[in-house]
């Protein structure tokens, strides 16, 4: 798919489908001027409340007979006042949705001709994201992409910061949408390394025996089950100074969760390919900022394990020493997600990070507390994690910051080891859980992101189709940005 910038009025514009930016409160000027040229339709569905301007709604036009373009899409906006990078990078997501839908050679976007750079970026990835669904396996596929999109009054630095952000969107998405017989510990890694091959990352990857050297006892503990061998994957991005500390992205990539002797049930184990979607995020995230040449140094960590059911299952009542030397009685091996990160993130301790930052599918707790749509943020440095929720708040992401009182902790404590790997009842999962992780990363600041909720979708939105949502990727990118200009 070619993206491409015209400076020619919307009138000039060759192609068959168009699509044009309406606001609650009056048309885009691009709108205004398309609906000059097509007899006032867009005025006549506005009066006839056909079309509302509400975000996302999409209202396709058959263009009038003896005008160049076919179908002329409007998609809303919402009220001008309101605007923001969420709303244009779901606005365009939701019309490449839509017209996604039939084979198009060439789309014009003419959302408007006055927003920033920055808005028009995201609105750029979106319209990338929203044409690729997860229908990766079928013969005949949901959506086609277009041959091109024509994006109005952008410069080319914009366009290859928009198409690089919509391509590792879109790679973390396909990365989760994949199957766990697709994408399991080695074949996520030479996914990794194929995106550090092409953007000049440097990559480390630890088989089975470099963790068993490392005495990466947790991490391995989960993975012992399985037939397909765990690893650690670390990519480390150089674009600030030599030796200035790197920002530290850490995600979980249980790349298929059966729960372990902790057995799942099978309602719950049918999308458990989604598990290394922190994982998959860190990826992208890595991804985009290399593409961006950010003048910032970061290094991201995948632990990356298959927890299965076996004769070789680690057990509950385990006593685990991880690479940190805490040892940790085990006493729900479907709390395995935090068993691998308690390793890795000691491993990012050895980077002597700046900050981390970690991201995992980690507890069906996080999304009884906020819901699917908003992830839970927790951390041990409050100034940190603001960092983080201004970042999310720029890009839409939402998130929302969870307590991290120390009373949490004491749930934690066990008889015969350092600590549990589970607290006690249900209450509280998704902290005692980040209370848990929080033992590994010494006095560095670090932030913790619950993305159990809005990493996939069950239901297809109007901007995303169902499965993988690519969420926390622009906000990692924004963070990172922001680092770097400080």
């Amino acid at each position: 798919m070619k993206v491409t910038g015209t400076e020619n009025k919307i009138a000039d514009f060759s192609g068959e489908v168009i699509v044009v930016g309406v606001y609650e409160d009056g048309l885009s000027p691009p709108a205004d001027q398309l609906d000059t040229l097509i007899g006032g339709s867009i005025t006549r569905l506005v009066e006839a409340g056909d079309i509302t301007a509400k975000p996302n709604e999409v209202t396709t036009i058959l263009a009038p007979s003896g005008f160049e373009t076919l179908r002329v899409y409007t998609v809303g906006l919402g009220k001008k006042e309101d605007l923001c990078a969420r709303r244009a990078y779901e606005a365009a997501a939701s019309a490449a949705v839509v017209l996604s839908a039939k084979k198009v050679d060439k789309v014009g976007y003419f959302l408007d001709d006055f927003w920033p750079a920055e808005m028009v970026e995201q609105a750029i990835a979106g319209a990338l994201v929203g044409v690729h669904g997860q229908d990766l396996y079928r013969k005949e596929k949901k959506q086609t992409p277009p041959g091109e999109i024509v994006w109005s009054s952008v410069t080319d630095d914009v366009i290859e910061k928009g198409i690089a952000l919509g391509n590792a969107i879109n790679l973390t998405r396909s990365l989760v949408n994949r199957s766990a017989n697709d994408i399991y510990p080695a074949s996520f890694a030479q996914e990794a390394a194929v995106v550090a091959e092409n953007h000049d990352l440097n990559i480390e990857v630890w088989d089975k025996a470099r963790l068993q050297k490392e005495k990466c006892g947790s991490m391995l503990a989960v993975s012992q089950a399985s037939t397909r061998d765990p690893r650690l994957v670390i990519l480390r991005y150089n674009g600030g100074k030599e030796g200035e500390p790197p920002l530290a992205l850490v995600g979980k990539g249980v790349t298929f969760d059966s729960g372990g002797l902790s057995l799942k049930p099978s309602d719950s184990m049918i999308t458990m390919k989604c598990d290394m979607a922190g994982a998959a995020t860190v990826l992208g995230a890595i991804k985009a900022i290399a593409s961006w040449k950010l003048p910032i140094n970061v290094v991201a960590l995948c632990g990356l394990v298959e927890n299965m059911v076996s004769g070789d299952s680690y057990k509950l009542g385990d006593v685990l020493t991880s690479r940190s030397g805490k040892t940790i009685e085990v006493l729900n091996t479907d709390a395995e997600g935090r068993l691998v990160l308690a390793d890795v993130l000691n491993v990012a301790l050895d980077e002597k990070p700046m900050a981390i930052v970690d991201l995992a599918t980690l507890t069906g707790a996080c999304v009884v507390a906020l819901g699917m749509d908003i992830a839970g943020l927790m951390t041990n440095e409050p100034d940190w994690c603001h960092e983080l929720e201004q970042a999310s708040l720029a890009t839409g992401e939402k998130m929302w910051q969870l307590p991290m009182y120390p009373e949490f902790s004491e749930q934690l404590k066990s008889q015969v080891a350092d600590l549990k790997n589970v607290g006690d009842g249900r209450w509280g999962g998704a902290i005692t859980a980040a209370k848990f992780l929080e033992e590994f990363v010494d006095d560095t600041p670090w932030t913790h992101i619950d993305i159990a909720g809005p990493s996939f979708a069950e239901k297809p939105k109007p901007y995303c189709s169902g499965g993988a949502t690519g969420f926390a990727v622009r906000t990692l990118l924004e963070l990172a940005r922001r680092q770097a200009t400080q």
